[in-house]
């Protein structure tokens, strides 16, 4: 038997989409959907979340509202689990058959199974308290409230599904706070284009750790130079969501018109950037990461190769009809030394009979 948890992301987590409309059968119960939000013992008061500021050994006692839009009585399992970043940058909880060690094993319930009668609301009491070996920073979860059922799947096996519907725990503990993203796994690959009066694309695959205590955003920046820094060109990618401590993903930055300068130095940079309203001060630096890659010019050397050997053939064109008319030059001119030598020796017999006519 599979078991397929789904969590949706947001402001407040939402139930898993249903599976396509069948037929309903005979005995088919109607559809149930339900909420999940912070509240008071009067209701809910518009919180997007749960936000505490405690100190080690601290403890508060707060409302979760369960909210039944069925026409018909809900029971579902109330708990709270810890929070983690996924590769994407999405915010996530431990499935539900996951032991939580952090803010999600902090919270206690009175009891772990609620039923909300048809249309209606219940506004349930919790406790969090803080351990007093508690690390500062943030630590990040969710209350959810979940319903497990079973559907048949396309080959009419039984699948178990858990519908998870959850709000967003964000504690901050109090103390010394290090807000620190690091850059690691830089993977850089330049693409040439066929023009060779274009410049390629360079695309940069990295991950960003949130190596800090406290949930970080974050400006990622991809810089790129030949030798000697020729051609140094820099390009800010989309900023990233919120990265939890602890947490990681993965982002690529691309930057086009990139001059193939044979060897190109590129560096990869994120900026760490607050989230909410969150202060950070001193601004932390950035994290960085640096490597070489290889971008061959291709089109640009057989463009060069073509045009010189052009140039190569004009010129031999050039000096062969040079040589060509300077044959031609030198045969008129010999052509007419032997004419003008023709001449000189039909006209010497005259020239040598005139004295003895003249005796």
């Amino acid at each position: 038997m599979r078991l397929f948890a789904a969590i949706a992301t947001g402001i407040v987590l939402l139930a898993a989409a249903p599976a396509p409309p069948r037929p309903p059968a005979p005995s088919a119960q109607p559809a149930v959907t339900w909420g999940v939000t912070p509240s008071t013992a009067k209701g809910p008061n518009g919180r997007p979340a749960f936000t505490y500021k405690l100190d080690p050994g601290a403890a508060v006692t707060d409302y979760v509202a369960v909210t039944n839009h069925s026409a018909r009585p809900l029971t579902v399992n109330l708990y709270a689990s810890d929070a983690f970043t996924t590769a994407q940058g999405g915010f996530d909880l431990l499935a539900g058959g996951q032991k939580p060690t952090d803010v999600g094993a902090w919270v206690r319930f009175t009891g772990g199974t609620v039923t909300v009668p048809s249309t209606s609301r219940l506004d349930i009491p919790f406790t969090l308290t803080v351990p007093g070996n508690a690390t500062p920073g943030d630590h990040a979860g969710g209350i959810v409230a979940s319903l497990a059922t079973t559907s048949a799947d396309a080959q009419g096996n039984h699948v178990a599904v858990d519908h998870r519907v959850g709000a967003r725990i964000y504690l901050r503990v109090t103390g010394e706070l290090q807000p620190a993203l690091t850059v690691e796994n830089l993977r850089v690959r330049h693409t040439g284009s066929l023009n060779p009066l274009a410049g390629g694309t360079l695309t940069a695959t990295y991950t960003v750790r949130n190596t800090g205590n406290i949930r970080l955003a974050g400006q990622p920046t991809l810089a790129a130079a030949g030798p000697f820094g020729l051609g140094r060109r820099s390009v800010d990618a989309a900023a990233l969501p919120e990265i939890l401590p602890g947490g990681e993903l993965t982002t690529t930055v691309r930057m086009t018109d990139v001059p193939p300068l044979f060897r190109l130095t590129t560096s990869s940079a994120v900026k760490p950037a607050a989230v909410g309203d969150q202060v950070l001060d001193p601004q932390p630096t950035a994290g960085t990461a640096r490597v070489s890659v290889w971008a061959v010019p291709w089109p640009q050397l057989v463009l060069l190769a073509l045009l010189a050997l052009v140039g190569w053939v004009l010129i031999a064109a050039r000096r062969r009809r040079t040589r060509q008319i300077a044959r031609a030059v030198a045969a008129a001119r010999a052509e007419g030394r032997a004419e003008a030598s023709r001449e000189t020796n039909n006209r010497q017999p005259d020239i040598d009979r005139a004295p003895r006519d003249a005796g």
